[in-house]
């Protein structure tokens, strides 16, 4: 299967947006904190065991089984550990940051395609679907 002029010109303008976004200094920030943690055994089993234990606490509540105050605070326990380091928290924020920019890039891409433009500001305040919709 070849590509087409159109599709390559795509791809190349992503990949210059890939490398856009890898050049911020906010995101070579988020990087570093992303490396520390997997770097850091210790932080990576806390992560672990806190996201094990709140998968089961999230499963007794889906069963509509009642949970111990014991179970609770011991999540309470293990969660204020966790983000007691540093590592564990800038972790936790880079992942929230990076996935803000992921969905920051889908919404624009995604309401280039609804509007058939490059979207600006106003496409993006709270209430309004665009022009293309039909509410105005």
């Amino acid at each position: 299967m070849t590509m087409t002029t159109t599709e390559n010109a795509v791809i190349e303008k992503t990949r210059e947006l890939c490398q856009t976004i890898l050049d911020q200094p906010e995101y070579q920030k988020i990087r570093q904190q992303v490396d520390a943690f997997f770097e850091n055994e210790q932080a990576q089993a806390a992560y672990q065991t806190l996201s094990s234990k709140g998968e089961q606490l999230q499963h007794k509540q889906e069963q509509r089984l009642p949970l111990a105050g014991e179970e609770i605070a011991d999540y309470e326990a293990q969660r204020e550990q966790f983000f007691a380091d540093p590592i564990a928290r800038d972790f936790m924020a880079a992942q929230q940051a990076i996935h803000k920019m992921q969905e920051t890039v889908a919404q624009h891409v995604a309401k280039t395609f609804e509007l058939g433009r490059v979207p600006n500001a106003a496409d993006f305040e709270a209430g309004s679907c665009g022009s293309g919709c039909g509410c105005h």
